[in-house]
Parts: structure tokens; C-alpha cells; sequence
């Protein structure tokens, strides 16, 4: 399945996506996609009442608003320098362990809503991700046990604001946060979507200039290992995203660097994932 959620800001609902691309309410379902679904066996039990019920639901039209596809996580746990050619173009050496940090959930908006460039920055960059949704509890998991705990697949920008991430002291979650950093979707793919997680090519475009295109293959710690090595240090919960990290193409790593202005247009995709788009624009009172 293909989850989404619809609607204005704040009132979203929950959907799902049909394979020929129609869009379908499921509010009746009577569950939102939040911890207690995910956590719950949701989407089997959704699939389930789809298969009597898809006929009535109503169809969401093409112009609707798409939110985020899954109300706010406890956490996003993040992944740096997870790409091999990226830790190069960063002047970075490869990393013996996964580099691990935190993007604050009000980052999280919907996948073609605005980015906001923040009161005086003038480093915003751009990071196409691959982000896994936990779908049931997870601590101190094997690797040979951790893709049983992946509810799903999603797109995901990883925005940063390079100043405040490396100039500013202090850890990464301060240039990863900021409100609209975390657009997510269109749809989080269950995981019978996607054959191999490790080999989807995900891409990015500025203004129509392709800037990042790589495959994940490229990782430097596959999925298994990173859920297993996170829920080393702290429980993962049902709904929680973690973003495996970015290809090379970033603007920092640009000679020299490239950083988004007001007007610039953003888009990304993965295979398997859809696309998304975001318009940027400076922040105002």
C-alpha cells in the first residue's frame, strides 16, 4: 500500500494511494496513522478493510493538499555521511560507525509544501533521502531481525542550514530543524512496494538542474545495520523515521558552494517513492 494524508494544515486526513495513482479517503477506517497504528499491525488491518471497503471511500482530488503521510513521530533519527562519495565531497573521512543525530518533528511538513529559508540565513542547502518508518517497537534489535521492524518507505529533504549545523558549535540538530526542514512523502510505500531498499536511485533538482543523483547502493551502513546499531542507544517506537543519509551533490560541497535563495524551486525523487517539489521562500514576521 501507498499511505497518505490530506487536507489543509492541521486537518489532515488519512488516505491511501491505489495503484493506477487514484487517491482514496479512509477516514472511516476510523485510524489516523499515528504510534498506536503503526504499532497496532495498521496497515495489515487497513489492507484488510480496504479489501471490502475501498469501493465507498471517497476520492480525494488531484488538486488536494498533501501533509506529511504519518501524524508526528517521536523522533526523526537521522544518519550523516552515509554515502560514500558524499563523506568525500565533505572533506570527510568514511565513518567507522553510523553518525547519528536528531531533526526536531515540527520540522516535518508536507512534501510540496513551501521551504522556509530562515530569518538570516544564507546557507540553506538541500539533501534527498531515503527515510524508513519503524513499524513496531525496537530495542536492542539484531541485524538479522531489523527489516521485521520496517513499516515502510519514504521521500524525505533533508534540509540543513549549514552556518548553523557547522559554524555555530554544538551538535547538527541546530542546522536540521528549523520549521519546514523536514518535508516528507508524497506516500510512505508499505514494504511489499519496494523489491530492494538497497537499490533505488534517488534524485534531486534545482531549478531544473540536476545536482544529485545517486543509488543506494552506495551506503555505507545498509538498513539492517543502522536500525540495529540505533536501537543500540535508545528505543525505537512504531511511526519513528529514521533518514539514511544523503549522495553527494549537496551545496556545500560545491566549489564554490551553492545555497538556496528565495524563488529557487526544489525537486526529489526515489524510485519507488514518487516525487516531491518545494518552492523557497524567505522567512517573514
Amino acid at each position: 500500500m501507498k499511505l497518505i494524508r490530506f487536507g489543509v494544515i492541521g486537518e489532515e486526513r488519512p488516505g491511501v494511494q491505489l495503484e493506477n495513482g487514484t487517491r482514496i479517503d479512509v477516514t472511516a477506517f476510523g485510524e489516523d496513522f499515528t504510534e498506536a497504528f503503526f504499532g497496532g499491525d495498521g496497515p495489515a488491518r487497513l489492507k484488510a478493510w480496504l479489501s471490502s471497503s475501498a469501493a465507498g471511500c471517497p476520492v480525494v482530488p488531484g488538486t488536494t493538499r498533501l501533509g506529511a503521510p504519518l501524524c508526528r513521530p517521536s523522533k526523526i533519527v537521522c544518519i550523516g555521511l552515509n554515502y560514500a562519495k558524499h563523506a568525500k565531497e565533505a572533506g570527510m573521512e568514511i565513518p567507522k560507525e553510523p553518525l547519528l543525530f536528531f531533526k526536531a518533528t515540527s520540522a516535518i511538513v508536507g512534501p510540496n509544501d513551501d521551504v522556509v529559508i530562515p530569518k538570516g540565513s544564507t546557507k540553506t542547502d538541500w539533501e534527498v533521502e531515503l527515510a524508513i518508518v519503524i513499524g513496531k517497537k525496537a530495542s536492542y534489535v539484531s541485524k538479522e531481525n531489523a527489516m521485521d521492524h520496517v513499516a515502510g518507505y519514504v521521500l524525505h529533504n533533508d534540509y540543513s542550514e549549514r552556518e548553523y549545523q557547522i559554524e555555530r558549535s554544538g551538535q547538527w540538530v541546530k542546522g536540521k530543524s528549523c520549521d519546514t526542514f523536514a518535508p516528507l512523502g508524497p506516500f510512505i510505500a508499505t514494504p511489499d512496494e519496494i523489491e530492494d531498499p538497497h537499490d533505488l536511485n534517488l534524485w534531486l533538482k534545482v531549478n531544473g538542474e540536476t545536482l544529485q543523483h545517486s543509488n543506494t547502493s552506495d551506503f555505507v551502513f545498509d538498513i539492517p545495520t543502522a536500525i540495529s546499531y540505533i536501537s543500540s542507544f535508545m528505543t525505537l517506537l512504531p511511526g519513528d523515521v529514521i533518514s539514511t543519509g544523503t549522495p553527494f551533490g549537496v551545496g556545500l560541497g560545491f566549489d564554490p558552494p551553492r545555497f538556496l535563495r528565495a524563488g529557487d524551486v526544489v525537486e526529489l525523487g526515489v524510485d519507488g517513492l514518487g516525487s516531491s517539489k518545494q518552492k523557497a521562500r524567505a522567512y517573514s514576521e
